[in-house]
């Protein structure tokens, strides 16, 4: 294997140990070689804290050897001032004559800029090494920044004869056990809140399944929950509304705030997607997974507007209901959890 590949491996291995930690910052991770060795590395580890670099740096014992070291990092060195200094002065600082980034920063404040005063004060920079898995590594990160709007997963599971929800105009069937999945897939699905940002449902989920759409089957942070009720007819006993969790409730009436609980009002003339994204991108946030019913996530669908959807297939049977959405995308994976299939899909 290519040296420069070798550790920049180390890096994204090393990145992957902020996900879920770091948002709204990428995950970086930091390797520092000294004649085929490794004396220092770190990785960003908290939003706020220091960067990968800075904490790469302060692990090497000898700070001498920086001077004769190679530096490596999957994402470009920072060159503005934020929450901490600017790791491209450190780097400076402390005249590390070469540094290997997997792939430039599009950051406004960096997009380039960390790279051009390293060469400028003379260090010898290589850019583009495992480009692809580090652009990868942070896909929640380059979307936002790039498309102006959060990495989208949808996320749904439907039993193995197509359908989403047991037919709720038969009264009869209102007493029906709905729940398509396993614990095993449940505990799964919380892990992935766990993981991402934001999370968001539509009226009919709310009334219909009155979801706490929290991580109480893991260790982890809660997602901002975001509720569509455009015309304010949830009833105010449902668990979206309890304060427990930041909660932002989309609709068409009023702006008011109360403790945990935001009502964001949109027009009802613009589009609805669109506006949704101008409320999460002035919120800075990244990822969003979208577990509403058929009527929402078709609405992601046939706009194209999302990145990946994962699927779980029960063993269950409805007969009749509510039809689960179809994608006609490529399959990322299929794997089998108990007696259910997941499937995940991009949008390529």
């Amino acid at each position: 294997m290519n040296i420069h590949k070798k550790y920049l491996y180390e890096c994204l291995k090393l990145a992957q140990l902020g996900f879920g930690n770091v948002a709204p910052n990428p995950m970086v991770g930091c390797v520092i070689v000294h004649e085929n060795e490794v004396i220092g590395q770190g990785y960003h580890e908290k939003y706020g804290e220091n960067h990968a670099e800075v904490n790469a740096i302060n692990s090497v014992e000898d700070k001498k050897l920086l001077k004769e070291s190679t530096l490596y990092v999957n994402l470009e060195p920072c060159a503005h001032h934020g929450k901490t200094p600017p790791c491209s002065d450190l780097i400076i600082k402390y005249q590390i004559p070469k540094v290997v980034v997997g792939c430039i920063d599009t950051f406004s404040e960096v997009a380039g800029k960390g790279i051009e005063k390293m060469k400028a004060a003379g260090i010898d920079v290589l850019v583009g090494i495992l480009e692809k898995e580090a652009l990868t590594l942070n896909k929640r990160f380059f979307t936002f920044q790039n498309k102006k709007r959060p990495y989208i997963i949808l996320k749904w599971a439907q039993t193995s004869d197509g359908f989403i929800d047991i037919d709720r105009s038969d009264k009869k069937n209102n007493s029906q056990n709905n729940w398509i999945t396993t614990p095993a897939s449940k505990q799964l699905v919380h892990q992935w809140r766990s993981e991402e940002q934001a999370i968001l449902i539509g009226t009919n989920t709310a009334l219909n399944d009155n979801p706490q759409l929290n991580v109480r089957e893991v260790e982890g942070k809660n997602p901002l929950r975001i509720v569509l009720d455009l015309t304010l007819r949830l009833p105010q006993h449902l668990n979206v509304f309890d304060q427990s969790i930041p909660t932002l409730i989309i609709n068409q009436i009023k702006n008011e705030s109360l403790n945990n609980l935001e009502f964001i009002k949109i027009d009802n003339q613009k589009n609805l997607i669109k506006q949704i994204f101008e409320v999460l991108y002035h919120k800075n946030i990244q990822s969003l997974i979208v577990e509403g019913g058929t009527q929402l996530l078709n609405t992601f669908i046939e706009n194209t507007i999302w990145d990946e959807a994962r699927v779980f297939t029960g063993d269950k049977k409805f007969e009749r209901g509510l039809k689960a959405p179809s994608i006609n995308k490529t399959v990322l994976n299929m794997i089998r959890f108990d007696t259910d299939t997941l499937t995940t899909y991009i949008n390529d």
